[in-house]
């Protein structure tokens, strides 16, 4: 049994990771924001489970979660991620930060965190959430890509700084996925993008979650620096 931390873990892919790595047997720390979605999350997995509510951003509670990691880390899915769209000239400089605190910065503080546990532990992994715009740019989402594509980066450093403690560090880039978030886009966009994808639909969070639970199984011994597209081949 490998103890998995998973942040953005109330709703959408973090809450169907989790639900891959417990009915594995595996016990969860999951990491998100005081939600009423505590008792949901209570209801599905009803042990080997704890719900940290917590703003990854905060200084205040990075140590609520460090003294949590001291405990026992095998993998940390660093998932969380918001996004603030607006074309570069009317972005607001606040929807830049809180966009690169919590998709960027915080996958750095929590991996560091991490990381320190693991290498006295003698090895863990690392997944990290990009994205497939990281790649060609998205119309609107300056802040979000650059996010992405520094997350990509991130990864393979990581990777080569931690192979020699027996940390593999990789990333997941989703296409486009049937999330809440995604749900809220007007029909006609989510229709444009289907038609896009070679394979014709949206992708489902379980297509990403069971590419995550395949990166930290010791099926995935021998990879990490890399970043999986699971997209449909929407960026072939």
């Amino acid at each position: 049994m490998k103890r998995i931390f998973i942040t953005g873990a109330a709703q959408g892919i973090g809450r169907e990771v989790a639900k891959r790595f417990w009915e594995n047997g595996h016990e969860l720390v999951l990491i998100d924001l005081p939600s009423l979605k505590e008792s949901e999350l209570q209801d599905q997995f009803p042990e080997r489970m704890e719900y940290i509510q917590a703003d990854i951003t905060s200084l205040e509670l990075r140590p609520l979660i460090e003294d949590e990691m001291k405990k026992g880390i095998d993998v940390l899915v660093n998932n969380a991620g918001v996004t603030r769209d607006s074309t570069l000239l009317k972005m607001e400089e606040k929807d830049w930060d809180l966009v690169v605190d919590v998709n960027l910065k915080s996958v750095f503080i929590l991996s560091q965190m991490a990381a320190k546990v693991m290498k006295e532990a003698g090895g863990g992994v690392i997944l990290n959430a990009a994205s497939v715009v990281a790649h060609n740019g998205n119309f609107g989402q300056a802040n979000y890509v650059a996010t992405k594509a520094g997350v990509i980066g991130m990864t393979k450093t990581m990777a080569k700084e931690l192979g020699k403690n027996k940390i593999r560090v990789n990333a997941i880039a989703p296409g486009f996925i049937a999330t809440p978030m995604v749900s809220k886009m007007p029909e006609k966009v989510i229709a444009m993008m289907e038609g896009k994808t070679p394979l014709g639909r949206m992708g489902k969070p379980e297509d990403i979650a069971n590419a995550y639970y395949f990166l930290a199984s010791d099926e995935a011994s021998f990879i990490t620096g890399t970043c999986l597209n699971v997209d449909g081949g929407i960026v072939i």
